[in-house]
């Protein structure tokens, strides 16, 4: 396994892929999140036409290639999809990191993405974003740039 501290390329990993119909999309995040507990990298939705014009949804899973076998039942017994596809990804992924930044209301923790040892990503983490905006009746994006201005501040 990475050390996901450091920047690694891993080869290790297939994109599954199944469109859905006929099933209620208020499922999508339940079907998600039993994924992301099997292991699952990414998991993502895209809205798409099927064949004789009907609206579906194409389900992308992003994982380990050993974790291939679970995630495969837990979509065929969780969605109504009739088949999958799969193929073999590379994955290049930045060095992460999290730092506690300072803010009006508190310390607030930004995830740094570093490529070759340069940052050159970095974000607050939304659900303390979220919780803030909420605690203090202010909008969700002006916690967010006074988050980003405290990252960029600090020495």
């Amino acid at each position: 396994m990475f050390d996901h501290r450091e920047e690694h390329v891993d080869e290790n990993m297939l994109l599954l892929q199944a469109n859905v119909d006929d099933m209620n999309p208020e499922m999508c995040p339940y079907v998600s999140e039993r994924l992301f507990e099997l292991g699952a990298n990414d998991v993502w939705w895209i809205p798409i036409i099927m064949k004789k014009g009907r609206p579906g949804i194409m389900l992308n899973v992003l994982v380990d290639r050993g974790k291939l076998e679970a995630v495969k039942e837990t979509i065929f017994r969780e969605t109504t999809t009739l088949g999958l596809r799969y193929a073999p990804m590379t994955c290049h992924r930045l060095g992460r990191e999290t730092v506690q930044v300072e803010t009006p209301w508190g310390q607030v923790p930004v995830k740094i993405g570093r490529c070759k040892g340069e940052t050159v990503q970095f974000a607050p983490e939304y659900k303390d974003c979220e919780r803030i905006a909420k605690q203090y009746g202010i909008p969700l994006k002006n916690v967010y740039d006074e988050v980003r201005a405290a990252y960029l501040k600090r020495p």
